[in-house]
């Protein structure tokens, strides 16, 4: 994932604005304690989405894929007043970990967990997104997205990380495991279908961007 020259990524971090106390603690105690950290956002791709969430001003954000509560976190930085974000995570462990968190935060009235498989969790979920965060099962990203376009109100986004998955999009196609060949049709869907805009920045491993037109 390491797309920027060093240098230029440590600059980069010196000129964004610093990681909140909590959340640093949250990186290192996931560091320390969680298997597979590198599914962490960290810095500036939590500072991005707590960015991108104030310029947005959610009301209803669904985030899949909850993992340690970083993005989560970061997220509700943004949302608006009465404003609510629902995380689904299969991996019922982490609960009482992320809920630590979310306290100490003071968002246990905003951010709502749920454990279990997404796909049977989000026709449950009677919400109009205003924004959704796919962070979860890369082999699932077409099957969320499908799920979920054609309810999202015009204006909405959805904004979806890990789509270079290490820069692996790029080579042969045939030669690829089959969450990269997945992630190569899912960016390939989303560039063709006349519903949306996008773009995708080359943050961390890939964020897609996309908005209901």
């Amino acid at each position: 994932m390491d797309f920027l020259d060093e240098k230029i990524e440590e600059y980069v971090n010196q000129h964004s604005s610093p990681e909140p106390e909590l959340l640093a603690r949250l990186n290192r105690e996931t560091h320390l304690k969680i298997l597979q950290p590198r599914m962490l956002s960290g810095h500036l791709q939590g500072r991005v989405l707590s960015m991108l969430m104030k310029m947005i001003r959610p009301q209803r954000i669904l985030e899949i894929g909850t993992y340690t509560g970083y993005s989560a976190l970061c997220m509700a930085e943004g949302l608006a007043q009465a404003g609510e974000l629902h995380s689904i995570d299969i991996n019922e462990e982490l609960t009482d970990f992320v809920q630590k968190y979310v306290n100490e935060a003071g968002h246990q009235d905003e951010i709502k967990l749920h454990v279990g498989n997404a796909l049977e969790i989000i026709p449950l979920l009677k919400e109009d997104w205003d924004v959704v965060f796919i962070d979860a099962d890369k082999n699932n990203y077409i099957n969320y997205y499908n799920l979920l376009i054609d309810k999202l109100k015009s204006g909405s986004y959805i904004i979806a990380d890990n789509v270079l998955w290490s820069g692996k999009v790029i080579e042969d196609y045939n030669q690829q495991d089959e969450d990269t060949k997945t992630l190569i049709d899912f960016n390939k869907m989303i560039q063709e279908d006349e519903r949306v805009e996008n773009v995708l920045f080359p943050i961390r491993d890939g964020l897609m961007v996309v908005r209901k037109k």
